[in-house]
C-alpha cells in the first residue's frame, strides 16, 4: 500500500489504515482521529514545505492540517 507521505501534491486518496507500531502511540492516534484522519476518509496533500516537512493536508473536503513527515509515513492510503 502507499502512504500519505509518499503521495503527490494535489493528489486525493482514501486513508486504508494508520499502522500501529512502536513509534505510534495512543495519544498520537487519538490526535489523527480527532482531525478525521481515519479509514475511509478522503484527503489530499495540498503542499509539503521546501524542506520536505510539515505537509499541509485537506482531509474532507474542509479540514486542513499540518502534519511531519514521519507521521504521515505512517498512514496507509489507496488512491480515490
Amino acid at each position: 500500500p502507499a502512504r500519505l507521505g509518499d503521495a503527490s501534491d494535489g493528489t486525493a486518496t482514501v486513508v486504508d489504515i494508520v499502522r500501529d507500531g512502536s513509534q505510534i502511540g495512543d495519544a498520537f492516534r487519538d490526535r489523527l482521529n480527532a482531525m478525521r484522519l481515519r479509514k475511509g476518509n478522503t484527503v489530499k496533500v495540498l503542499r509539503k514545505a521546501p524542506a520536505g516537512d510539515p505537509y499541509q493536508v485537506r482531509v474532507g473536503s474542509t479540514t486542513e492540517i499540518a502534519i511531519r513527515k514521519t507521521e504521515a509515513k505512517l498512514v496507509l492510503i489507496t488512491k480515490s
